[in-house]
């Protein structure tokens, strides 16, 4: 199998090849190792080097044979360690998987690597000291997103065509939109934090995965959804398999479109566009589409976005051994003050807050069944805007600076409710845009059905980036 033969396909393609005979599971594995050593030289996106052999793995699971590659945001699988991206953390070993992990191994993907990520996770760029910025494989000078940026630049490049993330305030939605993917946050519930945690920051962080087509989106998420055992809750199961809604009439919705964020800052032009444009084509579908936005709290959403971030610090805190400061990014140190001034009273504020929000925003998804948004409030940002180490820099500034980047995405975190980003649009100067559609909570069914058909009317699988491992 050759590089350019190999990047063509997406995870159901590969599986399909396999499936027929025309390739081999080895082969494929082959190729993609070629693939991750050629477009890593570019982007940089691997945390460490090429997985020799590759995770153990069923061999009759949905997508056995695909490549795949899990992020360095903490014990994933056994054996593999993790830093967090963070020179502080030497390379701590995951003492088991997590059910998640159990689930991609069941579903027969093929781990190869581990993905790069700010420090502590908690950035819209993945620059860290640790490992360097990873380059965007459409334009190098730009960041691919965070926290999942490192997944994000090796996936759009063509190194594998689905790669673990996770989401806690837009990480799986902001790299999608910086380099043309597709980005899946699903609800609440839906994907198991176990075995080791009830609920991820506080019900704020969700993991699945990056795609470059809708229909992997669904068949990962038909192999890995579901509660385990244990679980504080739980998404209700989806009435049949979201593989299923490919394709299926979702009959007249109601759609909201709105453009301004919820902070108040300003949205580039193009970006805003992108999103009314969206809009447009589900009205020329027969949807009833208007302008509305929900009512949004946004110094309650901050509230529990800071909230968020200290329980990160915490978790290091309450480590066995704490890390060294010293070794850490000038955003970490301010959160690790924060973690350790933090009181019980500032934490049920903070959960107040969330809940404030959550009903607020549950409560517009009465009157509509999709808010339509862009996913960021700019452009792919080139490297070096959002300084995490920057001198001066404090947790104040530091989200605020988030915050006119991406306005769009933490409320979701906040609410529960699954949101995706699709690779709609791309700039005049050739950059990919991302357009966030929400559903209420649990109907990830509506975001595949309406995600199928806009994959259709503004079809992306023909726009491939300069760095991409079929040309290299």
């Amino acid at each position: 199998m050759e590089l350019h033969e190999y990047a063509r396909y997406d995870a159901v393609g590969i599986r399909n090849l396999i499936k027929s005979g025309e390739v081999t599971a080895d082969e494929v594995e082959a190729t993609a190792r070629q693939a991750l050593e050629a477009a890593n030289a570019k982007v940089n996106g691997l945390a460490l080097p090429v997985f020799s052999p590759a995770l153990d793995h069923a061999a009759d699971g949905p997508l056995s044979g695909v490549p795949f590659l899990i992020k360095d945001h903490g014990p994933v699988a056994e054996g593999v360690p993790f830093t967090l991206g963070s020179r502080a953390l030497p390379g701590i070993v995951a003492w088991r998987d997590t059910d998640l992990m159990t689930r991609f191994r069941a579903a027969g993907l093929v781990t190869l690597g581990l993905t790069t990520v700010p420090e502590m996770c908690v950035s819209f760029s993945t620059e860290p000291l640790r490992y360097g910025p990873a380059r965007n494989p459409w334009n190098l000078d730009r960041g691919v997103g965070g926290s999942s940026g490192g997944a994000a630049a090796l996936v759009a490049a063509g190194a594998v065509p689905v790669a673990h993330a996770s989401d806690g305030a837009g990480s799986i939605r902001v790299p999608a939109s910086c380099c043309g993917l597709v980005g899946l946050k699903p609800s609440r519930g839906r994907v198991t934090p176990g075995p080791d945690a009830g609920e991820l920051m506080l019900g704020m962080a969700y993991e699945f995965a990056l795609t470059r087509t809708v229909r992997d989106a669904a068949h990962l998420l038909d192999a890995v959804q579901g509660p385990g055992i244990g679980d504080k809750y739980t998404a209700l199961p989806p009435r049949r398999a979201y593989a299923d809604e490919i394709g299926t009439d979702p009959g007249r919705l109601r759609v909201a479109v709105a453009t301004e964020g919820w902070a108040g800052t300003t949205v580039d032009p193009q970006v805003a566009a992108a999103a009314v444009q969206a809009g447009r084509v589900l009205e020329q579908a027969g949807h009833t589409v208007a302008e509305a936005s929900p009512v949004v709290d946004w110094e309650a959403v901050m509230q529990a976005w800071v909230c968020e971030g200290v329980a990160i610090a915490a978790t290091l805190l309450l480590a066995p051994r704490e890390p060294d400061e010293a070794e850490m990014e000038a955003v970490s140190r301010q959160f690790l003050k924060a973690a350790r001034e933090y009181s019980a009273l500032d934490m049920l504020a903070a959960l107040n807050a969330q809940n404030r929000v959550s009903r607020s925003v549950g409560a517009f998804f009465t009157g509509y069944d999709l808010l339509v948004t862009p996913t960021l409030g700019r452009l792919p940002a080139p490297h070096g805007t959002l300084r995490f180490d920057g001198p001066g820099q404090t947790l104040t500034s530091w989200l605020e600076s988030l915050t006119e980047y991406g306005p769009f995405t933490q409320v979701f975190n906040v609410t529960g409710l699954p949101a995706i980003s699709l690779p709609l649009a791309h700039s005049e100067d050739g950059l990919p845009i991302g357009v966030q559609i929400v559903a209420a909570y649990g109907r990830e069914d509506l975001l595949f059905q309406i995600a199928a058909h806009l994959e259709q009317a503004m079809p992306w699988k023909d726009r491939i980036p300069p760095v991409f491992v079929g040309n290299l």
